[in-house]
């Protein structure tokens, strides 16, 4: 299975950092975040990515193009036939890496659907975005989402008065989701979804489609929206305070998302 990743928006909240990188590359300790996102899913076996490009979509091509510069000591031979000889290896080494240039201003709808024809096969992906980390049990909620056999399942998280709240019936089927309240006690969209490919039916290629209005009010609406319910970890990064809160848990050792 696939997992998409949204790496396209400019994180203005975060100006502090996103100003001079991409908000997937804002680091967590020596990586950036969007590395973080990615080791969860690979600790679970999920090795296959697309990234979703657009706001300084570059960086994050120039880092997976030098990865191994980035990660191994090395040894160049200068003059006129150069030549470099990696000395270590690293636990990434298997992971396939799409980089698909989605646009500048591509709303999130919009940036899923152009990615569409990199999906193979398999009936189901995942997608997330690329600043938010968790311990989500990944192959549990595929489990969930494959028994449901709904067209979309998302990770509802507890998080209050920011997020997508969700009101969720008793079977765990999603009644309403309101984007961002201005208050919220109950559950919210934690940002960790799977889809069937007939979510492409609900997607529109119009830059300015946001995945979180149109189509999921058009999910819910034909009861084709679930929630799996996570009650761990789970933090987003959406401006400075968070920011240095995952750093510090980092540099502490007491990161509850680094299940590798």
């Amino acid at each position: 299975m696939k997992v998409v990743i949204l790496c396209g928006g400019k994180g203005t909240r975060l100006r502090e950092e996103t100003e001079y990188r991409p908000k997937p590359m804002i680091p967590i300790g020596n990586r950036p975040i969007l590395w973080h996102i990615m080791k969860t899913y690979a600790s679970h076996g999920y090795k296959e990515f697309v990234l979703c490009l657009g706001y300084k979509g570059e960086m994050i091509k120039d880092y997976f193009r030098n990865y191994m510069w980035m990660t191994s000591d090395v040894t160049l031979k200068l003059g006129r036939t150069p030549s470099n000889k990696f000395h270590t290896s690293h636990e990434e080494e298997d992971w396939s890496v799409t980089l698909a240039d989605t646009g500048q201003e591509t709303g999130t709808g919009g940036r899923i659907k152009k990615i569409e024809s990199y999906l193979g096969t398999d009936e189901n992906f995942f997608i997330t975005y690329g600043d938010g980390v968790g311990n989500i049990d990944i192959k549990a909620s595929l489990a969930y989402h494959i028994k449901h056999k709904k067209l979309l399942t998302l990770t509802s998280v507890r998080l209050p008065g920011r997020f997508g709240e969700l009101a969720i019936s008793t079977d765990g089927q999603i009644e309403r989701f309101a984007e961002k309240p201005p208050v919220s006690e109950g559950r919210i969209n934690g940002g960790y979804f799977i889809a069937s490919k007939e979510i492409f039916k609900y997607l529109d290629p119009d830059p300015k489609h946001m995945f979180e209005k149109e189509p999921i009010l058009k999910l819910i609406q034909d009861k084709q929206l679930m929630a799996y319910n996570h009650d761990g970890f789970w933090q987003p990064m959406d401006n400075y305070f968070e920011y240095t809160l995952l750093n510090q848990l980092w540099a502490d050792e007491k990161a509850p998302w680094k299940i590798w």
